[in-house]
């Protein structure tokens, strides 16, 4: 039995595991490895701002005698300023931004001044996080900066071998007088121990802890239309436009709802201005920031309702986007980006899509190229002839339109019917309308009428879950819609209480007749087969010592190996 822990980082991850000695008869081998706890790294966002040519933090001695490395990350817009530095009687270890191209890591062990350089083609002072390590030991120096090839020096055979230094190591500044350092250092490291920057600048003038402007550089980690929030150290992302969650709206549960007879959810882009009858400007200056050449829409719904209008976009100018299904199931979408010719109509004829089971669509359109896809695998490639430009676009509409609309026939009688069903993950671009509605819908320009319940309907894939969630959910109901009443109490009546009720007693009831003919008939076969069991009685005895014997027999013999 052979238990352990990995205490050093280096060792992870575990990619193999090698047992021996398995070949034996009766040998056994048994692992289990786990479990793998991440508690992070606080040190990588422990910073400091450093405001003037000035200003620097001061701590002990640095001790690195006959091995030293330091790692560190920096950003800066000045062109040059020593990131440390600590001195001797005579050596001393120095590490400085030369130029916007150039870094030095210098040093003297009694063999006189050495230096190690490293060139970059771009600039350095981007205002962007660059790396740099420099080591020394007796053999050699080194020096890293990002991914550009490392530079090193070699030691002379017969020289001195020990850095020997004595004064306070100065970070971001200099004994010597030197040119400070102006920007932001973060996680540093001295032979693998970290120095508290941040605490330090604290009680320190000049300089600050935490450093701003981390989304210039890791903003790009937001994703799905999430917004990059600075923080006092670090940053995070705000997912609360996007369709997703997690720490990078990357993840997290899909957003779905369902719809019921009737439902609306309509999110407004901007609202619309009148304009006097003697201006000269036109509506489109008013709107050019919501003019389109490209968007991305996404989402996934579930219904056995045709016909049904799954999304409607509107513009100021009777221009729309509508995706419906017809009444055999096949899903169409209508772009109409010229108010004088008739909508272009592509239909997705691969299947009757109100099957009741989850379809996912993807529509891409740039410029007069449309690109679909459909559940993640069949692709289409269209071609637009009604424009190229979406102009004014004003809102966004899921379910039924409630407002009066200038539009197509068939794109008419879809909305008839509104959608009844499952709708998840819906997003245009960076606007996320079925969150808004759920988590924001105090804040958000959205407007929800009808019953409107948030659901897990977008998680449910499996075979099994889809007919019962497709009769329990997709059901018509009777009655009229307060339209005006809280989503809470919408979907809360009399006679469905009522009628929970007498559903609850039928169901006993049959269980109870159910459970009587079950015992009657056991009763009947436990005595036909009375006699003929106390026949077989005692060969059964006899087979089953028999067996217990020979398990007793085997079990005397088996060994077990467990690593």
């Amino acid at each position: 039995n052979d238990i352990g822990f990995l205490s050093y980082k280096e060792h992870l991850p575990v990619t193999e595991i090698v047992i021996t000695d398995t070949d034996r008869a009766n040998s056994e081998a048994a692992y289990k490895l786990g479990p793998l706890l991440c508690r992070g790294d606080r040190t990588f966002w422990n910073s400091a701002s450093f405001n003037t040519e000035t200003s620097y933090l001061h701590f002990p001695t640095f001790h690195g005698e006959l091995s030293a490395d330091v790692s560190f990350f920096f950003k800066t817009t000045a062109s040059s300023g020593v990131f440390l530095e600590n001195l001797g009687i005579q050596d001393f270890i120095r590490i400085e931004l030369y130029s916007p191209f150039e870094v030095i890591f210098s040093f003297d062990v009694g063999n006189g001044p050495s230096k190690v350089s490293v060139q970059s083609l771009a600039s350095l002072n981007d205002n962007q996080w660059h790396y740099v390590k420099a080591e020394r030991n007796i053999k050699e120096a080194s020096l890293q900066v990002d991914q550009l090839p490392q530079s090193s020096h070699t030691a002379p055979p017969d020289g001195h071998i020990r850095l020997q230094l004595n004064s306070q190591l100065f970070v971001g500044g200099t004994a010597s007088r030197q040119k400070g350092f102006l920007g932001c250092i973060r996680s540093l490291q001295l032979n693998g121990m970290s120095l508290d920057l941040g605490e330090r600048a604290k009680i320190t003038p000049g300089v600050e802890p935490g450093c701003p402007g981390h989304c210039s550089s890791y903003g790009n980690l937001c994703h799905n239309g999430g917004k990059c929030r600075e923080k006092y150290s670090g940053f995070s992302c705000d997912c609360t436009f996007s369709a997703y969650g997690g720490p990078f709206c990357k993840k997290g549960k899909n957003i779905s709802a369902y719809f019921g007879t009737g439902t609306s959810v309509t999110y407004n882009f901007q609202e619309y201005y009148t304009l006097a009858k003697n201006s000269s400007s036109h509506a489109s200056s008013f709107y050019a920031d919501m003019t389109l050449n490209r968007e991305t829409i996404t989402f996934a719904f579930r219904t056995t309702r045709t016909p049904s209008l799954l999304l409607y976009v509107s513009s100021f100018y009777k221009e729309y986007l509508s995706v419906i299904l017809t009444r055999n199931g096949n899903l169409q979408i209508r772009y109409k980006l010229d108010s004088h010719q008739d909508p272009d109509v592509f239909s997705i004829n691969i299947k009757n899509m109100a099957d009741g089971k989850l379809q996912h669509m993807k529509i891409n359109r740039e410029q007069e190229m449309l690109f679909v896809e459909v559940n993640q695998n069949e692709r289409m490639n269209f071609i637009l002839s009604s424009g190229t430009e979406f102009n004014a676009i004003k809102s966004l509409t899921l379910g039924k339109i409630l407002e009066n609309i200038n539009v197509d026939e068939e794109t008419m009688k879809a909305n008839s019917q509104g959608f009844t069903g499952c709708l998840s993950s819906v997003q245009l671009n960076h606007i996320a309308p079925l969150k808004a509605a759920l988590y924001h819908s105090s804040s958000a320009p959205v407007i929800v009428k009808g019953r409107f319940t948030e659901s897990n309907c977008g998680a449910l894939t499996g075979a099994g879950s889809t007919l019962s969630e497709t009769t329990h959910s997709f059901a018509d109901h009777s009655g009229p819609i307060n339209e005006g009443e809280p989503l809470a109490t919408a979907i809360r009546s009399d006679s469905a209480i009522i009628g929970g009720v007498i559903a609850v007693v039928i169901f006993i009831l049959l269980c109870i007749t159910a459970i009587a003919i079950c015992i009657y008939i056991k009763k009947g076969i436990h005595s036909k087969n009375e006699a003929k069991g106390s026949e077989n009685e005692d060969s059964a005895e006899s087979a089953l010592k028999s067996e217990l014997s020979m398990q007793n027999t085997a079990n005397e013999t088996q060994k077990e190996y467990y690593f």
